[in-house]
């Protein structure tokens, strides 16, 4: 008891920093989370339920992906606001080639995919050499790719994918076996705990500020609790959904490419001052390049899986609501708006949020406008938080 006393006071301590310090990280958005939930489920017992949360988990995944891929963006201070577009074209390339034209699956699909890497590439080479700020190049991209988009669907408008194909399993899959789930479980808090203890070790070893090995273990049991009470639920309805175990594991992996490779301190060191990267001799057209060129193939990601949601793929495909929520989900996650702090992780806590009032909303009844409101109120003040924070950090730094 004595040993938790000590942990909880070192992360009281710890938490009462980063707050003097301007640096909550994903704090304001759990707390929000859990405002959420614990609201509409005293509105309706269903929310939290086994069914529920398994929906929620797949419908997260397709806007998700997109929103991933807005995180390297603002992680630069840009902006990309063609995403949509891209999304919507690529899922029509997809249609148009498999049902259409009879190419087999694998080959629309990787055919979809590189059509969005082609489209960023191509607007992010733009941006590079021009300097004209993103929105106003992903902007125009935002017409034309909409435009290809249409003109790819043709007369018909709609095409309605095979349900029992290739792309329609990415969302209607899930493994029944309740030892996946748990298995995933473990792995992730393993994970955290062998990543988060080398980290230890190598600060300790060139005397750097570094977490107790009692804190990672209270963290990572934390974690462990919440990943082995979110596959029993799973498990009580159909299992863990294909379309949930992908989107996990690429969030995973481009987060090791952002925090732990020569491209993502780049990103980084590009995000934090322009200028300065140049003078530090990076080749800032080849990250902005990249940056975008991996928005655009996320963007296509994210287009198939929402098609594979609908297994069909329209006109209004792409459009609505997909660019804000992506681009909200982002943000509210904790990825900041002046590039150079955020991870990838910040667009699943933010899909969450944004996915779990869309839920609540739907099972409680209530009027598809006040979810508007409700949302750009979650947004407004994650906007306020990031650039308070930026002002404290800033203020910090000026004290020293």
């Amino acid at each position: 008891m004595r040993a938790v006393a000590r942990a909880v006071r070192s992360g009281s301590a710890a938490v009462r920093r980063k707050l003097s310090a301007g640096e909550l990280g994903s704090l304001p958005v759990v707390l929000v989370l859990a405002v959420v939930w614990i609201t509409f489920q005293s509105l309706n017992q269903n929310f939290l339920s086994p069914r529920n949360l398994s929906n929620l988990s797949v419908d997260i995944v397709g806007t998700g992906m997109i929103a991933v891929g807005i995180v390297f963006v603002l992680l630069l201070g840009e902006l990309d606001l063609s995403v949509g577009s891209i999304s919507g074209l690529a899922a029509a390339v997809f249609a148009v080639l498999n049902v259409n034209n009879g190419v087999p699956e694998w080959l629309a699909l990787i055919v979809a995919v590189l059509t969005g890497t082609v489209a960023g590439t191509v607007q992010g080479y733009s941006i590079a050499r021009t300097r004209v700020p993103a929105f106003v190049i992903t902007l125009a991209g935002l017409l034309t790719w909409n435009g290809l988009m249409l003109s790819v669907l043709g007369d018909s408008g709609t095409v309605n994918l095979d349900e029992n194909g290739l792309v329609a399993k990415l969302t209607s899959f899930y493994f029944t076996d309740d030892a996946v789930a748990y298995g995933l479980a473990a792995v992730a808090a393993a994970a955290v705990f062998l990543v988060s203890d080398r980290d230890r070790r190598r600060r300790r070893a060139i005397g750097m500020p570094h977490r107790s090995l009692r804190g990672i273990a209270l963290r990572t049991g934390a974690l462990a609790v919440v990943a082995f009470g979110v596959a029993y639920l799973l498990n009580r309805f159909q299992g863990l959904p294909l379309a949930l175990l992908i989107f996990l594991v690429v969030v995973a992996g481009l987060d090791v490419l952002l925090r732990r490779t020569r491209y993502g301190r780049q990103v980084y060191a590009l995000g934090g001052s322009v200028e300065a990267a140049r003078r530090a001799s990076l080749s800032v057209t080849w990250v902005q390049t990249a940056v975008l060129a991996a928005s655009g193939t996320m963007a296509a990601v994210g287009g198939l899986f929402l098609a594979s949601r609908i297994t069909s793929v329209s006109q209004s495909s792409g459009s609505g609501v997909l660019l804000i929520n992506a681009i909200a989900a982002a943000v509210i996650g904790g990825t900041s708006l002046f590039g150079g702090r955020g991870t990838t992780w910040s667009a699943v806590l933010g899909m969450l949020v944004i996915q779990s009032i869309a839920s609540g909303m739907a099972i409680t009844d209530t009027p598809p406008a006040v979810q508007f409101v409700i949302t750009g109120g979650v947004l407004f003040a994650a906007v306020i938080i990031d650039s308070l924070s930026r002002h404290s950090q800033a203020a910090r730094r000026r004290d020293y």
